[in-house]
């Protein structure tokens, strides 16, 4: 049976953009995770040894989102393919990447980018 994990409004505080004052002040982010893999091992089990280690998909996320880049898609694109190296049982991944506030000369809530694989 499969399972799907959420890790659900995560939030950082990190320096992706395409303005220099953006590497330097930073912006808040928010982001969403979606994990689907087969989980009957860990629900026969009943043992977190053998789940989808939530805490290591968190580490992977923050670590990627301390990196400095230019584009949230490459930051969505640098997490699937962490996450999928990490997680060998991955079946799907789906990350949403979203910058509150963007410096885009008006009121805006965010600006998000989304990726799946």
């Amino acid at each position: 049976m499969d399972a799907i994990i959420n890790l659900e409004n995560l939030e950082f505080r990190a320096f992706h953009g395409c303005y220099d004052v953006e590497h330097v002040v930073g912006n808040d982010f928010r982001v969403d995770v979606e994990l689907r893999y087969c989980a009957d091992k860990a629900i026969e089990s009943d043992s977190v040894a053998d789940a989808l280690n939530y805490q290591r998909a968190y580490k992977i996320v923050s670590d990627v989102m301390m990196r400095d880049v230019a584009l949230l898609e490459r930051v969505c694109a640098t997490m699937l393919d962490e996450l999928y190296a990490n997680f060998p049982e991955l079946k799907y991944a789906k990350v949403k990447v979203a910058k509150l506030n963007p410096p885009l000369g008006g009121k805006i809530g965010a600006t998000a980018v989304s990726m799946e694989k």
